[in-house]
């Protein structure tokens, strides 16, 4: 085939929708007659209650092509969810464990995080994808949905779930259906999103569109993995995933759905909405006054830590963002649950959440951590005594195991988690529901990064803090099959943005530099940093330098700045605390002795360490296309300064220096 031929299909096949295309369900009528062939009466009754036609129309669609035995519409009531849980139980995806309302999910050995290599956006040539993703066009992704997906769910259960990603009512909420074949992703999607059966008609009505979401399992085996795949379509708004069953693969309403609201924040509302990959938490400044702060971090960076560390909590890893009538940022959490790393949870570190997870009452699903003979979970870095066997994400295990390459086998996967509902939690604010969002003041992005930044820093003005989110840096997690190293981590949104980061980063310096956004609700845009080790500071140790529960106070100052109650010393790279203040904190907030030692180990500016991760960045970025150059500007301007201060004083600036 010559090129002419194959552009002129690709043409022809631009204005493909994939599951139509496969289903071929044209009109609601035709809808129905599907669901008359494969629903008892009980489900026809209930999807009568659908009366939107395009909905109904890629519902009919999904059924045509996986070819399921049964149909269960699931109305989110009490009945439906246990029943969805049964089928978990029956199915072997889940099992009891010995507290009440707490199960068991395995994931197969080898996908115990997102399988990025496998994961691709459905996009036709002319299409700006992200340089960080895979692409596959659309005639391609036609062929292999079919091969893969046509008759998937043959002689199993379809559970059609109807949710809001985001509160009902809220301008920056998203419809989505979400259809699979497997009970734990089902159950899973009743704990994190909230069940909008009887609204969904109305709010697709009102804004105007809906993500769709097809996954199945299939038959679940090893063998079938290398051919497992994740597919986005962002002119369909439809995901599709086939043999895989982690949650991050699966459970498209996360983050599947969340690159589709990337997209409609940057190109369909510029400047005046966001979709970040950020928690949302309160905490308390003086006569218990509440200020929300959203902020960014990689998937195991602490961000679940972080969100619980505030007074009151909405999320700890989503939030949709548009900038309100009355001038000020409003945020939503898409989720009503979460599904967090366990690994290094503990009594210290998160006192509330190790409620949840260890004392009766609540549902919890764990997933690849280790069960003991008496069927209680076990995982790395919960300062519990350890069982010296049990069974795990790789079969029975007992201590000393190795793996093929004769390397130890961990206790738990690194990317272990647990499912549960954020109102499980004692902290968890009824602002949540709030459609109008929980106004927002401050703004963080934080990394693992062990030897650079201090632990906390403000940008001087909105366009420094874009810079601060776009130059994030991490050590690679166990989120992703595969990734090791270091890498940067673009406001720890990069693998979740489907079009240009150039683009991306001119929505963020829109939105953040609107001129709607009042003066007195100004963000405050800050980095964080609680991975510095000793090692980075003259010691001999990598132990952290500082304790895990330290990220109160970095908060409990932010929230004071952002009320201008506080002083700061300026530099190069934003303002920085002064040790009185941040002395008086850790005894206030979380009753600690702060040394002025301590202070100047974290708050010294290590310059060839900050100059040459600007360097990184800037080289990075020339490579992108469009990136605006206020990036290029802020970064210059930085390191020129740095350069300036290493000239008068050395590599290592101390505060008091700053100070001076």
């Amino acid at each position: 085939i010559n090129s002419e031929t194959i552009q002129n299909m690709l043409k022809t096949d631009n204005d493909i929708d994939i599951i139509n295309e496969l289903g071929k369900v044209n009109s609601e009528t035709s809808a129905k007659e599907v669901f008359k062939q494969y629903m008892d009466d009980e489900h026809l009754s209930r999807i009568s209650k659908i009366k939107h036609s395009e909905v109904l129309k890629k519902i009919a669609d999904a059924i045509v092509l996986c070819n399921p035995s049964k149909i269960f519409i699931n109305t989110g009531s009490s009945d439906d969810r246990q029943f969805i849980k049964n089928l978990a139980l029956a199915g072997k995806e889940e099992s009891p464990l010995a507290m009440d309302g707490h199960t068991i999910h395995y994931d197969l050995a080898q996908e115990q995080g997102r399988v990025i290599d496998r994961t691709y956006y459905i996009a036709n040539p002319e299409d700006l994808v992200s340089s960080l993703a895979n692409r596959m066009d659309r005639p391609t992704a036609l062929e292999e949905v079919r091969s893969n997906m046509t008759d998937i769910m043959k002689d199993m259960t379809m559970i059609v779930g109807f949710y809001m990603r985001g509160p009902v009512g809220s301008p920056v909420s998203n419809p989505a259906l979400e259809i699979t074949s497997s009970n734990y992703v089902a159950h899973s999607a009743e704990l994190l999103y909230r069940n909008a059966y009887a609204d969904f008609d109305k709010e697709v009505e009102t804004l105007g569109h809906f993500f769709t979401n097809i996954h199945s399992q299939g038959l679940n085996r090893t063998q079938d993995l290398p051919d497992a795949r994740v597919f986005m379509d962002r002119k369909y708004r439809t995901t599709y995933a086939w043999k895989c069953t982690y949650a991050g693969n699966t459970l498209l309403l996360k983050k599947g759905n969340h690159r589709f609201a990337v997209d409609k924040a940057v190109y369909e509302n510029l400047g005046n909405e966001l979709s970040e990959h950020m928690f949302i938490t309160g905490i308390h400044g003086p006569n218990d006054r509440v200020t929300w702060f959203a902020g960014a971090a990689p998937s195991g960076c602490g961000k679940t830590t972080t969100a619980m560390a505030g007074n009151v909590f909405i999320g700890d890893d989503l939030a949709q963002m548009w900038i309100a009538d009355d001038g000020s940022i409003r945020s939503v959490n898409p989720e009503c649950g979460i599904f967090g790393i366990v690994e290094d949870v503990n009594l210290e570190g998160d006192p509330l959440l190790m409620k949840v997870l260890r004392q009766p009452g609540h549902e919890v699903i764990w997933s690849n951590v280790l069960i003991d003979e008496n069927k209680i979970p076990h995982w790395v870095g919960n300062n519990e005594d350890h069982p010296g066997k049990g069974f795990n994400f790789q079969g029975e295990w007992y201590k000393g195991k190795t793996d093929d390459e004769g390397k130890p086998i961990p206790l738990s996967h690194p990317n272990s988690r647990c499912t549960l509902k954020s109102d499980s939690l004692e902290n968890y604010s009824p602002e949540a529901e709030n459609p109008e969002g929980a106004l927002t003041r401050v703004f963080t992005y934080s990394g693992r990064d062990a030897d650079t930044m201090p632990p906390v820093w403000v940008a001087k003005d909105p366009y420094a803090g874009v810079v601060i989110g776009a130059c994030i840096v991490s050590a690679a997690t166990a989120t992703e099959v595969g990734a090791t190293g270091i890498k940067r981590a673009p406001w720890a949104n990069a693998p979740f943005i489907p079009g240009s980061l150039g683009d991306y980063m001119d929505a963020q310096f829109k939105f953040f530099g609107n001129d709607k956004i009042k003066k007195d609700y100004a963000p405050v845009m800050a980095g964080l940093n609680y991975f510095l080790t000793e090692k980075a500071r003259g010691g001999e140790s990598s132990r952290l330098l500082g304790e895990k529960k330290d990220v109160k106070v970095w908060l409990s100052w932010l929230e004071r700045y952002a009320h201008n109650e506080i002083g700061y010393i300026s530099t190069p790279i934003g303002n920085l605390p002064k040790y009185k203040d941040l002395q008086l904190l850790f005894k206030q907030i979380i009753d600690k002795e702060y040394s002025k030692d301590l202070y100047t180990k974290q708050f010294s500016l290590y310059l060839e360490n900050i100059i040459n991760r600007i360097e990184l960045q800037k080289k990075a970025y020339a490579k992108e296309p469009g990136i605006p150059q206020t990036l290029f500007d802020i970064l210059d301007k930085q390191e020129k300064a740095l350069l300036a201060l290493k000239d008068v004083h050395g590599s290592i600036v101390t505060p008091d220096i700053l100070i001076n």
